[in-house]
């Protein structure tokens, strides 16, 4: 396993971020612990997760899976870097919700004791707040940074000038800002390198990209006998739409002589300012496939342009993009 720096931090993490959302709704909790030792026995030592993830399972349930996970001891929680998130609303009680100072200290003690732990590496806000003022934002995070509570602050689903507006704010406070944002990112939706790679990078905030493989349909699907079989009408419908565009994706990576997933993802290991994008297995199959062969698999020039042809970006940074 190779390791990088989380942004301009001296913190390293590894180049795949184990994602568990799926850990309680689609993954039982057994075969969830199963996975993240796993996880660990590859070197993978970035952990994300948030506090509404549970789905049928109730919000909170994923984090409680994960609290359980580190009480069994032998260094799991040592040897992670563990990410939770906030913003969504908890409960229907009108303060239990959004990025407000009474919030944002509540919502982490509450993901600290459903995670049985007393520190969370990488503290995110799961979406920007437009009624939070940055002042009262920063006021909150740095007062758990100096209760030992949390040790950096990352962002997620943020525009470009909110990752300026926030830093900016951070470093008229004195605080050290965010340090990592996690963003929708694969070759089907490249908007971000419009203008948030671009402040990511001049801010030195290391990109995090979710929903790598775009719900599958980047790891091959037109040959995967779950395409009929497991996928909604809405899912088949967004296949035969893309369908040129797949084919001749996989018509590539058949000529690579590689997994589709591995080539999106080593893709994405290719593009400046990335970190590492987030792999979210629901099995140990998963986990143990493409997603390990990424980071071993070299993209040459050619094959990087070949891909640009297959799935053409927004046509280069703002703002000479809108204009020229």
């Amino acid at each position: 396993m190779n390791y990088r720096r989380l942004g301009r931090t001296a913190l390293q993490v590894s180049e795949l971020c184990l994602g568990t959302m799926n850990f309680g709704p689609e993954t039982p909790e057994d075969e969830s612990h199963a996975i993240m030792d796993r996880a660990l026995d590859l070197g993978i030592n970035f952990f994300d997760t948030a506090n509404r993830y549970g789905g049928s399972k109730g919000a909170g349930a994923t984090e409680e899976i994960l609290g359980r996970w580190f009480a069994l001891g032998g260094g799991r929680r040592e040897k992670v870097v563990l990410a939770t998130k906030l913003f969504g609303r908890m409960t229907e009680w009108p303060n239990d919700g959004g990025l407000s100072a009474r919030h944002i200290r509540a919502a982490c003690d509450e993901s600290l004791r459903r995670m049985q732990t007393d520190h969370i590496d990488v503290y995110q806000m799961h979406h920007v707040d437009r009624n939070a003022p940055w002042d009262e934002i920063w006021q909150a995070m740095d007062t758990l940074v100096l209760q030992g509570k949390i040790i950096f602050v990352g962002s997620s689903n943020f525009a470009g000038w909110h990752i300026t507006q926030a830093n900016e704010r951070a470093k008229a406070r004195g605080s050290l800002g965010l340090v990592s944002e996690q963003s929708h990112y694969n070759l089907l939706v490249r908007t971000i390198e419009l203008e948030v790679l671009p402040a990511c990078c001049n801010y030195g905030v290391g990109v995090i990209p979710w929903s790598p493989l775009s719900s599958g349909l980047l790891g091959g699907v037109l040959n995967s006998e779950a395409t009929s079989r497991r996928r909604s009408p809405a899912a088949l419908e967004r296949i035969e739409k893309l369908r040129p565009q797949l084919e001749k994706w996989e018509k590539l990576c058949v000529e690579l002589g590689e997994d589709p997933a591995a080539v999106a993802l080593a893709w994405l290991l290719h593009q400046d300012g990335v970190t590492c994008p987030i792999i979210g297995p629901r099995t140990m199959t998963q986990l143990e496939g493409a997603s390990l062969r990424a980071l071993d698999l070299s993209l040459d020039e050619s094959t990087l342009a070949s891909i640009d042809t297959i799935f053409p970006g927004p046509g280069g940074t703002a703002p000479e993009a809108y204009a020229w």
